[in-house]
């Protein structure tokens, strides 16, 4: 992989965690790192959850603009491509994930963060989408992901203007899902995924696969990916597991045991 980013699992949780002192500059190689750590994550049997994390002082302060300031439009023309591969490979961990956010995640580093299911953030953390300061706009798909998640409206504000946003405002409009002090972010992140860890694994896969999917076609074709997904169900252990601990256990009373 690259010693720039790693894998640890514990207690059917896996940390992705970014070490590119001092600030996690996103390069080509962190990016191709991270990509190979999601398809790792992804795979393992023995993980139920992901965290990423860029340590105890900053998650990612963006883009390693060292490195993209001489390409060419040519040469971006073929970067661009890997650009929005590794985010989209992020997003694509059939599992739970959970950014855990201190310090800065900007630009590339809020891109990453997007591209997880949850995002948790140390008080004195900002974000944002600075790229409109150096002329270009987000690549790894910040214009996308942050519309999604708190709406065009706000994402052209943060877009346009490439400032900084509070912890508290990041909060207040959607674009974190738990504020915290920044001695506990990584412990919350995990609190947030033990739920999952022993779960229904096929089954929250299947419902990430179809919430996600679905948000980015009309209605009727995500209905269709609901059904298609819904009844592939009835061919996996989840849905004897589950079906038969409500029989016999009754409403409110099922509890989900196996992987």
């Amino acid at each position: 992989m690259s010693d720039l980013v790693s894998v640890e699992v514990e207690g059917g949780i896996a940390t992705i965690l970014l070490d590119r002192p001092p600030m996690n500059a996103l390069n080509a190689e962190v990016q191709e790192a991270l990509a190979a750590a999601a398809v790792e994550v992804g795979e393992r049997r023995d993980v139920s959850g992901v965290v990423l994390y860029g340590g105890e002082k900053v998650f990612a302060a963006g883009a390693d603009i060292k490195e993209m300031q001489h390409m060419s439009y040519t040469d971006m023309v073929e970067h661009s491509g890997s650009l929005q591969a590794f985010t989209r490979t992020l997003s694509r961990i059939p599992k739970p994930t959970v950014a855990a956010i201190t310090g800065y995640a900007l630009g590339g580093g809020c891109e990453v963060a997007l591209a997880c299911d949850f995002r948790v953030a140390a008080s004195n953390a900002k974000l944002g989408q600075p790229e409109i300061l150096l002329g270009i706009i987000p690549g790894a798909g910040g214009t996308q992901r942050l519309t999604r998640l708190v709406g065009p409206a706000k994402a052209k504000d943060l877009i346009f203007s490439g400032r900084f946003v509070s912890a508290d405002e990041a909060l207040a409009i959607g674009l974190v899902d738990e504020v915290v002090e920044a001695t506990d972010v990584y412990a919350a992140a995990r609190r947030r995924l033990a739920p999952y860890v022993g779960g229904p694994a096929q089954a929250i896969r299947a419902a990430k696969e179809a919430i996600d999917r679905g948000s980015e076609v009309d209605l009727e074709t995500g209905l269709e990916i609901e059904r298609m997904l819904f009844a592939g169900l009835f061919a996996t252990r989840d849905r004897e597991t589950g079906m038969r601990s409500f029989v016999e256990n009754g409403p409110g009373k099922a509890k989900f045991e196996g992987a």
